[in-house]
Order: C-alpha cells, then sequence, then structure tokens
C-alpha cells in the first residue's frame, strides 16, 4: 500500500502542551476508525511550525478525507517513492 508524508503547517506546533498533542491525536484515531482500516496512520514529527504524518492510504483522496473530517490542514500530501537509511549504502 503506498506510504504518504502529509504536511500540516499550524504555527506554534511545536509549543503544543502534551495534551493538545493527545487531543489531536485522539481526534485523529476517531477518524480514521470511522474510515476504516485502509488507512493507517503511523507517526508524526512535530517541528515549530508543521507536524510531517506519515500514513499508509490507497490513495490521497482518502488521506485528504482524513483530513477534511478531522479538520486537519493537509497543506502539501506527497507520494513517498522510496525509503533509504544508513542501511541503504550497504
Amino acid at each position: 500500500m503506498p506510504q504518504y508524508v502529509i504536511e500540516r503547517d499550524i504555527p506554534g506546533a511545536g509549543q503544543l502542551s502534551p495534551e493538545a498533542l493527545r487531543g489531536i491525536s485522539q481526534k485523529s484515531c476517531a477518524v480514521l476508525d470511522a474510515l476504516g482500516p485502509q488507512i493507517q496512520w503511523h507517526h508524526s514529527y512535530v517541528t515549530g511550525d508543521r507536524i510531517y504524518c506519515i500514513y499508509s492510504a490507497p490513495s490521497e483522496a482518502l488521506i485528504l478525507e482524513h483530513a477534511r473530517q478531522g479538520g486537519f490542514p493537509a497543506n502539501r500530501v506527497s507520494e513517498v517513492a522510496a525509503v533509504i537509511s544508513p542501511a541503504t549504502a550497504d
């Protein structure tokens, strides 16, 4: 199944409290449950003014529907072409 990186522009994201991040996570999970098992959230990276989320889904349209239902921005959605790591150098 394709993987996607979703960039969410959220000013002050890096300053969100643990409680606020928990609330965002709970909302995301509730929407995922409603959408069904075809879409999966793996994890997210929170930076200063942006959250980068890693998802698996059969289409970009489903990623955008999750964002719409959750009220989350999805400023950029990019399908992952390849994954590399230090092991790739071997």
